[in-house]
């Protein structure tokens, strides 16, 4: 099969991730890259052995059939749009569009055009979530009826070298930066979303960057930074979660799902693997066996030293083969789509003092057969 040919607007950071991953497949080859910065793209190009053109060419390319967005959100909407218009699939990098009332409008225009769109994150297809996920089908903690979320540090300031946009700013905090990972990953074990309440608040209203070229800088913080919140899924489970930029150190668990059986306690979702846990009743802990699914091995040494699992661009792989073999493709638009509007629930719950229903449909996807390597994708 000859690899689906892909082209990137955006060369930011979260490029080289996606690149790194796109060298790994025989299912996809990046043909081009894209950013109003072209001088940047032809650097981005040469170090990942692929071209540089203008966002026109790229889009005028007829061999090229994905194109993924990895703008800044506040312009998805408009990229995803031209994008579409070009007669080509679209992978967002997450957010899908910057508010969720943008996102509907794309979404049409893709199914009046015949197009797929796709989103980030993809992590919830790692072999750590896919096998606690089996485990949850296969009833070993019973029907789940509960579980908790948390994430929360002092704050990812340092991450950047200009956080104003992504941290502090409209559009950004802790629950538009991070949630959609434990969102999506919770969407992967139980399903879609009924309704959201929550409590938002901002304790710390000024911030001083920490590392980087604008390091003590302060901050005026626009947004909320610290949320509790409670999901209830149309399965009926009721979940709560904790996600802050306001904490130094804590010792909760990133996701554990409660059963009328036993519990299950996950890895972080911002990555593929690790090993998660269950427990059967009252019993100990024990580690689940991850090595029958495919993108869970460690591959990439953080900052700190430890090894984690980075598989980003098996969302694309997977969509591409989608697209071949007419199936439907598991980080969809209309997941995206449900995750945004969960999101931005939670800070309306708090503004407005009520529970949030949650009306965009989404259905469950599909789980990843069993596997080693990406051709789990191919049937």
């Amino acid at each position: 099969m000859e690899p689906v040919k892909i082209g990137i607007i955006g060369t930011g950071n979260i490029s080289d991730w996606y690149l790194r991953g796109a060298a790994r497949s025989n299912l996809i080859k990046v043909k081009a890259i894209a950013d109003i910065r072209l001088d940047v793209a032809r650097a981005k190009a040469e170090t990942f052995g692929t071209q540089a053109v203008t966002v026109e060419d790229l889009l005028a390319d007829p061999e090229i059939e994905i194109v993924m967005n990895l703008t800044l959100p506040m312009v998805h909407a408009e990229v995803s749009r031209r994008i579409l218009e070009a007669g080509k699939h679209v992978y967002v990098e997450k957010p899908i569009t910057a508010t969720f009332a943008e996102a509907g409008p794309i979404l049409k225009l893709a199914r009046e055009k015949g197009l797929r769109i796709g989103g980030a994150p993809d992590t919830f297809l790692g072999g750590a979530h896919q096998a606690a996920r089996g485990l949850v089908d296969a009833g070993a903690i019973g029907r789940p009826v509960g579980g908790a979320v948390t994430f929360m540090t002092r704050s990812s300031a340092h991450r950047y070298a200009n956080p104003t946009f992504f941290i502090f700013k409209q559009g950004g905090g802790p629950m538009l930066d991070m949630g959609a990972y434990y969102i999506t990953q919770l969407i992967n074990i139980m399903g879609p979303v009924k309704r959201v309440t929550a409590v938002s608040t901002n304790g710390i209203p000024r911030r001083e960057v920490i590392e980087g070229p604008l390091k003590g800088s302060v901050i005026d913080v626009e947004v909320p930074t610290f949320h509790n919140g409670a999901i209830q899924f149309a399965n009926g489970a009721n979940v709560a979660i904790s996600l802050s930029w306001e904490v130094h150190r804590h010792r909760r668990s990133h996701t554990e799902i409660y059963g009328t059986e036993g519990s299950l306690t996950m890895t972080d979702p911002n990555f593929f693997g690790g090993t998660p846990q269950i427990t059967r009743g009252n019993g100990d802990w024990t580690d689940i066996d991850t090595s029958a699914y495919a993108f869970g091995k460690p591959n990439r040494v953080m900052d700190d030293g430890r090894s984690e699992g980075d598989y980003r661009m098996i969302g694309v792989v997977d969509m591409a083969m989608a697209i071949r073999n007419n199936r439907p493709h598991r980080a969809n638009g209309d997941m995206c789509m449900h995750v945004l509007e969960v999101l931005e629930g939670f800070e309306r719950s708090s503004n407005e003092g009520r529970h949030i229903e949650i009306a965009t449909p989404c259905e469950r996807p599909a789980a990843v057969p069993k596997g080693t390597d990406e051709e789990v994708f191919t049937v």
